[in-house]
């Protein structure tokens, strides 16, 4: 018996089940050459009830069992378990028993036979290799269990491959590294799978590894994979797979995600490099020592404090020699094992001294006893010595007023902050587009000579961080393209914009003087001043505010007392009656409670030549009297000067050019410092100037101006207006005949159109549809002319009232107004006009109180050059007042249908139109033309009877 198989069955438990001999012949060997551990029972229940309570390597049993048999027993372990070896021997065997075992599910049927040892030795190698097919049985579905655990382990990727490294299998992890089914690339060499990427070196690599694998070995490659996202680093380890005779089934390809170990590794390299570097360039010396102070490490870097190399510190001698005596206190450094900033000064090797902050610690390490590790603060100790200057020029700033007083606390604390001898400060002039020096240092000026203006152009240092709004620093300004000054002694130089208000310089006559900290408070003191200068422009625009706001209040209370004074006036001119009581009127109130201290009003002579005054008040002083006021000529005054130019005359401050005109001293002897002279123009007439003083100067700003000029045309148009009613109240009239030559006007271009002579006899109406007019026809047919007006855009309609071939009536509709109701504007009546190819002739009636020269300086700015035919004075009869009568007592409709009816020829014997004719040129229905008529009509008779007729008075034929 090998002792593989003794060690085997040592190692067993196993239950033997009947009472036979052969069953008493196995136990007896077992017990006796194995040292088994043996279970005898002699019934099947007491075999599984041993089974239950025990762990049982294999079963052994008699065929025959009492109440039962060993097949049966089989069946009911096999319901339990299917890997437990069971034996089943008979000596009364057959087929049908050894199939009925095999069907059952043992594991070996033996037929007992003589000689009974050959039997028992028989069982016992047959137990052994149930016993080993079962442990194999076990150890591999271990494996097996192991394999798929490792397989589905879903934080790692695995492959299967075939002896011939095509892909067979694929777990999900790595299924879920790509993009695309892992089953459509089933049967695909390895090393072209989509997992790798297709360049031909990882593709070499992979195959390297499947061909260790196939040769029988281990192997492992570090592969790039591009995840959807990122890079993942794998390392992929392979397996050969192996049957019992050693052959290569298959191969197992299992990957281990190392992006992290990478990127840990790399960073540790990165670290350890930094360390490297940090030891080496680190502003802080390290230094250890025994406790003689003898010197154990001296830190590479100890020069950037000290100036010395490592060596040199140690040929100094001891710490003491370098740091000073005295520098701690011992016995507290062995009661806290550490001291903390110890401040201390220490010599450079240039003979520099530095300001350390010092930490010592004590150490165990190698024969250092104490460490030290040394700050060099002399930077930060400047610095605060500047900060602490620089917030006192903060406080100084805060009771500046103005930007020279910013500028010169800049200069003045530049050698505290900077410890720097030259500045200046430079301000912006926006009028001048130039850049000032308001304030300058004397280091400044003996190094750089006079300091000039800058053109605000960035043609130069100065200029240009100005307008790049960039600070500018130079180790040497003399490398600068744009230094203006090539002899200047200045060598370090900053230049640094203040915002808008201009630019700060500071420089020395060292090179390379702008380390980092004085940039740094350069900046500080620049922005601090900028912050500064711009308190106090807010602060003056806040001024300038509250005054402008004052100005607005002042000149609002001017207004509304002009305002005020407008009302009264409106008020007034609606009162009056006459021309004279308009001008008086209108001084008296200008004069008011001091609202203007002298008004008058003047008009233009008949010459043209002067201004006569009509009506004044206020405080004249014997202005008027003093005074002529020409119309032409140098230096005229105001009053003088409007009506020539037709725009307000102003003259903001009569003493600015007091010896320009002789009026200029008169009116400031009388206090006239401020003088407005406004033109009193209505439909282009001019009826004279209204002038009005005032005490203080710049009195009329453009708003004042405006409403004086508003009220000027008010005026104007009053006095029209009172001309006007005057007109219709005077019986004495004046008839101008004149010839204009316009071929412009409607009836001029109509006449020389159709070849006829055009007629306008009165009849004019104006309606929110357009100016009707009624012409009548003379030498040629009606169809001609209202054919005519097609190529007339001023007419908009034209109606035939009467005609044929040789003349009739018609009315036009125009798009503009007809020179009759321009005329009617400026009180004078059109009486006719005629017009042929040839020209217009024009008869107008002007009330006496209406100048001719108004009228014929309007004809001549509406027709240009006229020609006056002849002009004579008539007396009317009062025949104005029963026209105006009628006409207060006729609808405008009446009046249209009265004047087409009598345009027609209705009310001529014979009739030239009957009603219906006349009716349907109005488009009415004859009924309502014959209405409006009657009405007309007893509207006439109760205006010639009722109003005009006199008591008592009767007519005869």
């Amino acid at each position: 018996m090998s002792s593989q198989s003794k060690s085997i069955l040592e190692a067993s438990t196993i239950v033997v089940a009947g009472d036979t001999a052969w069953i008493a012949a196995y136990t007896d060997r077992l017990d006796t050459e194995f040292d088994a551990t043996v279970h005898t029972v002699s019934t099947a229940e007491a075999a599984q009830e041993t089974l239950k309570q025990t762990s049982v390597d294999c079963l052994v049993t008699n065929y025959s069992l009492p109440e039962t048999t060993g097949i049966d027993l089989i069946h009911q372990i096999r319901d339990i378990t299917t890997t437990l070896p069971i034996i089943v021997g008979t000596a009364d065997g057959s087929e049908a028993i050894a199939s009925e075992a095999i069907e059952a599910g043992v594991t070996d049927y033996i037929a007992v036979t003589d000689p009974l040892d050959e039997t028992v030795s028989d069982v016992v190698r047959r137990t052994e290799q149930a016993l080993r097919d079962a442990q194999r049985s076990a150890t591999q579905r271990e494996r097996a269990r192991q394999f798929d655990s490792i397989f589905h382990d879903t934080r790692s990727a695995t492959w299967v491959l075939d002896p011939d490294g095509t892909l067979t299998r694929v777990n999900q992890a790595a299924r879920d590294m790509i993009d695309i089914d892992a089953d459509a690339v089933v049967g695909d060499p390895f090393w072209t799978l989509p997992w790798w990427p297709s360049d031909t070196q990882t593709s070499d690599d992979i195959r390297r590894l499947i061909e260790t694998a196939k040769r029988g070995g281990f192997g492992h490659a570090v592969v790039t994979q591009k995840a959807q996202s990122s890079e993942v680093m794998l390392e992929l380890s392979v397996q050969p797979v192996t049957d019992e005779r050693g052959d290569l089934v298959s191969i197992i390809v299992d990957s281990v995600d190392i992006t992290d170990r990478v990127d840990l590794e790399r960073e540790l390299r990165q670290s350890e490099e930094l360390h490297r570097v940090t030891l080496n360039n680190m502003t802080d010396t390290v230094l250890m020592t025994d406790e003689d102070g003898e010197y154990t490490y001296v830190c590479p870097n100890v020069h950037f404090i000290f100036g010395y190399t490592a060596d040199e510190i140690r040929e100094l001698g001891t710490i003491e020699d370098l740091l000073g005596e005295d520098l701690f206190d011992c016995e507290e450094l062995d009661e806290t094992g550490v001291l903390k900033n110890i401040e201390t000064t220490a010599t450079d090797k240039a003979g520099r001294e530095h300001t350390l902050l010092v930490n010592v610690r004590e150490v165990s390490i190698q024969d250092g006893t104490l460490l030290y590790s040394c700050r060099d603060i002399t930077k930060r100790k400047q610095r605060e010595q500047a900060l602490a200057t620089l917030q006192e020029t903060a406080r100084d700033f805060l009771y500046a007023e103005t930007h020279q007083e910013i500028a010169q606390h800049v200069v003045d604390d530049t050698p505290g902050v900077l410890g720097l001898d030259a500045s200046a400060v430079y301000l912006f002039d926006a009028d001048d587009n130039h850049l000032q020096p308001v304030a300058h240092s004397q280091a400044l000026r003996d190094a750089y000579g006079p300091l000039p203006d800058v053109h605000a152009d960035g043609s130069d240092l100065t200029s240009h961080s100005f307008v790049e709004n960039e600070a500018l620093f130079f180790d040497d300004v003399h490398d600068a393209d744009r230094l203006t000054n090539p002899a200047t002694d200045i060598r370090s130089a900053a230049y640094i914009p203040l915002g808008n208000h201009g630019v700060y310089l500071a420089g020395s006559t060292d090179v390379g003087v702008f380390d980092d900290v004085t940039r740094e408070l350069a900046d500080l003191l620049a922005a601090t001043a900028e912050a500064a200068l711009d308190r106090i422009s807010r602060e003056s625009k806040l001024r300038e505010q509250d005054r402008e706001l004052q100005r607005q209040n002042d000149q609002l209370t001017t207004l509304n007392r002009i305002n005020e004074t407008i009302r009264e006036i409106d008020q007034a001119l609606v009162e009056a009656e006459t021309r004279e009581e308009i001008d008086h009127t209108v001084c008296k109130h200008l004069t008011a409670d001091d609202r203007f201290q002298f008004a008058w009003i003047g008009t233009l002579d008949d010459a043209g030549e002067a201004v006569t005054p009509q009506a004044w008040a206020g405080t004249d002083q014997g202005y008027l009297d003093t005074q002529s006021f020409p119309a032409s000529g140098e230096a005229v005054e105001p009053a003088g000067r409007t009506p020539t130019t037709g725009e307000v005359t102003h003259v903001s401050n009569v003493a600015a050019d007091l010896h320009a005109a002789p009026w200029r001293k008169d009116a400031i002897s009388r206090d006239f410092l401020s003088v407005l002279s406004v033109p009193l123009v209505y439909n282009d007439l001019s009826y004279g100037v209204m002038t009005v003083y005032t005490e203080t100067p710049d009195s009329f700003d453009e708003t004042i101006q405006s409403v004086l000029s508003e009220l000027g045309e008010t005026i104007a148009a009053a006095i029209s207006a009172t001309e006007r009613k005057r007109a219709l109240l005077t019986t004495s009239l004046t008839r101008v005949e004149c010839e204009v030559d316009d071929p412009s006007f409607v009836l001029t271009q109509l006449a020389g159109i159709a070849d006829c002579t055009l007629t306008y006899e009165g009849g004019v109406q104006q309606t929110a549809t357009g100016n009707y007019v009624f012409v009548t026809v003379d030498d040629a047919p009606v169809d001609v002319v209202v054919d005519a007006t097609d190529d007339l855009t001023v007419v908009e309609d034209v109606q035939r009232i009467r005609g044929g071939d040789t003349g009739g009536v018609v009315r036009l509709r125009l798009s503009e107004p007809f020179i009759a109701t321009e005329l009617a504007d400026h009180g004078a009546v059109l009486r006719s006009a005629t017009a042929t190819a040839a020209g217009t002739t024009l008869v107008v009636d002007l009330p006496a109180s209406i100048e001719v020269r108004h009228v014929t300086q309007f004809l001549a700015d509406r027709f240009g050059d006229i020609g006056l035919v002849s002009k004579q004075t008539r007396e009317q009869a009062s025949e104005h007042g029963f026209y105006a009568s009628v006409l207060d007592r006729l609808t405008d409709r009446q009046l249209e249908v009265l004047e087409t009816a009598y345009y027609s020829g209705f009310f001529e014997s014979p009739r030239k139109a009957d009603g219906e004719v006349v009716a349907g040129s109005l488009d009415i229905s004859p009924q309502a033309f014959y209405q409006h008529i009657r009405t007309a009509q007893r509207k006439l008779f109760a205006a010639l009877v009722d109003d005009h007729m006199p008591v008592g008075a009767h007519h005869t034929d």
